[in-house]
């Protein structure tokens, strides 16, 4: 199967276990891989043929700053079945990071990794 990886989709938004994080919010960070059969868009060089990875980018974008979970366990699973509903796209990993989580002496980041496939 096929894929197209989309990297590197930032949105602030207020998902966070912590009150400061649902009220401050934060930076998140996404990356994609959809996987989807790009036979005919590779023979025919016909943008209709492939899939518009923009929704996706915009998807993500929406949820991360509308949402408001506790857990980025709950928002990586929410994009994730969304994606899944878009057209063509038949799995969906996605990698879900939180910049700068409010742990102190932690200068890294969390990243939730989940893989969906379209039922």
């Amino acid at each position: 199967m096929d894929s197209i990886e989309v990297t590197g989709i930032r949105a602030y938004g207020y998902t966070g276990y912590l009150s400061e994080e649902q009220v401050l919010g934060q930076w998140f960070e996404v990356d994609l891989i959809l996987w989807l059969d790009l036979t005919s868009a590779g023979a025919s060089d016909n943008i209709e043929e492939t899939f518009d990875y923009r929704q996706a980018i915009d998807l993500v974008k929406k949820r991360i700053t509308t949402a408001r979970f506790a857990l980025i366990e709950k928002l990586t699973a929410t994009i994730a079945e969304e994606i899944l509903k878009l057209e063509k796209v038949q799995k969906v990993q996605i990698k879900l990071s939180k910049l700068a989580a409010p742990i102190p002496d932690f200068g890294g980041k969390i990243t939730i990794s989940m893989t969906r496939i379209k039922q």
